[in-house]
């Protein structure tokens, strides 16, 4: 769950010795999309996907800031507003 007072979290990759994983930020991320948030919208052939919370109703965008790098760098997970998803998506509540 997304605590009230996040608006925010950016993951990092960490060098490993044999090639990079992803911090605990990209495996907290993982876990919001795949179990916890509602998937709303795609752009961006997919490199960008709004969510909803289903607790607090917040909008969530997934992203890729570093995605010049190999498989699009690790994620972020942004909340923006009803009028930054209407303009990206189209989303209307």
């Amino acid at each position: 769950m997304i605590e009230f007072h996040e608006h925010s979290l950016v993951g990092r990759w960490l060098s490993t010795g044999g090639g990079v994983s992803g911090d605990p930020a990209c495996r907290r991320i993982e876990a919001l999309v795949s179990g916890h948030l509602l998937e709303l919208a795609r752009t961006d052939g997919g490199w960008r996907t709004l969510y909803r919370d289903p607790h607090d109703g917040r909008l969530w965008e997934r992203s890729y800031p570093q995605g010049e790098l190999h498989g699009g760098g690790p994620p972020a997970l942004h909340c923006v507003t009803l009028k930054q998803a209407r303009a990206v998506y189209g989303y209307e509540a």
